[in-house]
């Protein structure tokens, strides 16, 4: 990948694929007979939920060489997210996730990721090392720690990063991307020791520091290495505790749950929003969890990403 000069607000890195989302809700696949089509994957989500709210942004990825691959460029460029550093890998297929959609909080996910998916063939040589390094914010995922060589590349982008800026470690657990929990520990913890920033729901968080309690999951994130513990509670809301003493509770906000499967990716986008914006810990999270209310009561996740007036409306109107 060559040498960038252009810096920019975010860089994320990992998962990238096609969404293929029922058009009717609560009927199970084997009586769904129509489908939508969407840019998927958490690492590409993020990037377009930063990108809604102003931010200049990029992921680092790869697709195959095939149709869906080309329908995943242009759908980055129309949601303004850099594909730079998005290339075509000729061996393997690009991915597509089927789901079922349940409301108000069953979701089966379908990832067709086999042999091999694209985004894990990131070779560590490949990277543009300045880029990351200059980034406002550089996001990874638990999923690219998950194989070779994207583990490799993976963690030496996070040592070159050597914690400049924001560094996110987005725990995103995923268990069928593992053979064994025990696996990942060690990986999750090494990636850790470079983030400044982890963020994952109760199943994460056990992952990573083996403990599941909110507030003692906070705790382990911080005597890891991060500076910010974000845990998400689901209908408990969101934690957040900062290294300094800083910390913020706070409540969901209530829509109605149409698809909630792209509302971490929400959240996650207007964390970095909030980040970036200079914001108190409680405006951040206050924000970020209508972001990701907002997108639950929609179908997509990527198109579905709101707008920094759409979040402030919501916000409005629970309060």
């Amino acid at each position: 990948m060559a040498e960038s000069a252009k810096s920019f607000d975010l860089i994320t890195m990992g998962r990238i694929g096609v969404d293929l989302y029922p058009l009717q809700s609560g009927l199970p696949l084997t009586q769904v007979e129509t489908f939508g089509k969407f840019l998927g994957g958490s690492a590409a989500n993020v990037a377009v939920a930063a990108a809604r709210l102003g931010r200049d942004t990029a992921v680092i990825t790869r697709t195959g060489d095939d149709p869906f691959g080309a329908y995943l460029h242009e759908a980055l460029k129309d949601f303004g997210v850099d594909d730079r550093w998005v290339t075509p890998v000729a061996a393997y297929p690009t991915p597509v996730t089927f789901c079922e959609i349940f409301p108000p909080d069953d979701f089966p996910l379908y990832f067709y990721r086999q042999p091999k998916a694209p985004d894990l063939e990131i070779h560590s040589d490949e990277l543009d090392y300045w880029a990351i390094r200059s980034a406002r914010v550089f996001w990874i995922t638990g999923t690219g720690l998950s194989e070779e060589p994207s583990r490799s590349a993976t963690l030496a982008a996070l040592k070159a990063r050597d914690k400049a800026g924001t560094t996110v470690f987005d725990l995103d657990w995923r268990p069928m991307f593992w053979r064994d929990p025990d696996e990942a520990r060690p990986y999750y913890a090494e990636a850790l020791r470079h983030a400044t920033v982890a963020v994952g729901n109760l199943d994460e968080c056990e992952i990573a520091t083996g403990v599941r309690e909110p507030r003692a999951c906070a705790e382990a994130l911080l005597a890891a290495g991060v500076e910010l513990a974000v845990v998400k509670q689901g209908p408990k809301g969101v934690l957040a505790v900062h290294r300094d003493g800083t910390q913020a509770e706070v409540p969901p906000v209530p829509v109605e749950v149409a698809n909630g499967l792209g509302a971490g990716d929400a959240f996650g986008g207007s964390l970095v929003h909030g980040l970036l914006s200079g914001w108190d810990l409680t405006e951040t999270m206050r924000f970020a969890n209508a972001a990701g209310a907002l997108v639950a009561s929609r179908l997509a996740c990527s198109s579905a990403m709101p707008t920094e007036s759409e979040v402030e409306s919501l916000l409005a109107q629970a309060s």
